[in-house]
């Protein structure tokens, strides 16, 4: 997988490429991440890459000819035609902006495949001019439902993602598909976690973690992961019930609750 990665601050990516267990992926060469400044791919002494807005207003639009000269220059890096300006480009191009999809589990695990080459742009000030967007981007991805100083704050959360999925990464295979939201757990919360010692604080270990009866962990996880959900993300309760993914043992307990 090789994601490049269109940027004003490439310096804000290197602290999550190179620390804990993630590193494994970049340094393997699992994800190929190339950073490309875009102040290199701007004209005149000042290699400005943003302007006034059109109609007035405050802040600054980031301009659409260094983005381009930017994508065309990774189209060519990748021996790819750089005459195709257009949406049609054979390498996906996200845009990293407050208008995109939320990024969430599913979104993870989709840019997370291994056939999933892109070219990340990271939006900064204002915007970008609308062209752009209109002419190259094929997707745009956001953190959430607020506004952050710059897409790349929303970019290493989800290099993040990608890379502790890619297979040898996390110590343990398993580790991941017992997380949060993913569909081997319904996309429900994970449940809570305990370790060494026994008691701490004068709060024991729930006993059943203690017995050694595997049907019965299983059961009180599964009630736990509900338990939270209900109480934490009631939206994603209604998301797994709406699919039908809760059998009646889940019903009685939530009833119950």
């Amino acid at each position: 997988m090789r994601i490049d990665i269109i940027t004003l601050f490439p310096e804000l990516f290197g602290p999550a490429m190179t620390h804990g267990i993630t590193r494994r992926a970049f340094e393997a060469g699992l994800v190929d991440v190339r950073l490309w400044p875009l102040r290199d791919f701007a004209s005149g002494n000042y290699r400005r890459v943003d302007d006034r807005p059109f109609g007035g207003g405050p802040g600054m639009v980031m301009q659409a000819q260094p983005l381009l000269e930017a994508r065309n220059a990774i189209l060519a890096d990748r021996g790819l035609d750089v005459t195709d300006v257009g949406v049609a480009c054979p390498v996906p191009v996200v845009l990293f902006s407050p208008q995109g999809q939320t990024i969430n589990h599913t979104v993870a695990t989709h840019w997370a495949q291994p056939e999933q080459d892109a070219i990340w742009v990271c939006g900064r000030y204002e915007g970008v001019d609308q062209r752009f967007i209109d002419g190259c981007v094929t997707y745009q991805l956001s953190l959430g439902d607020f506004v952050l100083s710059g897409g790349e704050l929303a970019a290493i959360p989800l290099l993040d993602a990608i890379a502790r999925l890619q297979p040898g990464v996390l110590s343990d295979e398993q580790s991941h598909i017992q997380d949060s939201f993913n569909p081997s757990i319904d996309g429900l919360l994970d449940c809570p976690h305990y370790t060494r010692p026994e008691a701490w604080l004068g709060q024991r270990v729930p006993d059943v973690l203690l017995q050694g009866n595997h049907n019965a962990i299983a059961q009180y996880r599964r009630q736990e992961s509900l338990r939270a959900t209900a109480t934490q993300r009631p939206d994603v309760l209604a998301k797994a019930e709406q699919a039908g993914l809760l059998d009646a043992g889940d019903q009685r307990f939530l009833n119950g609750l």
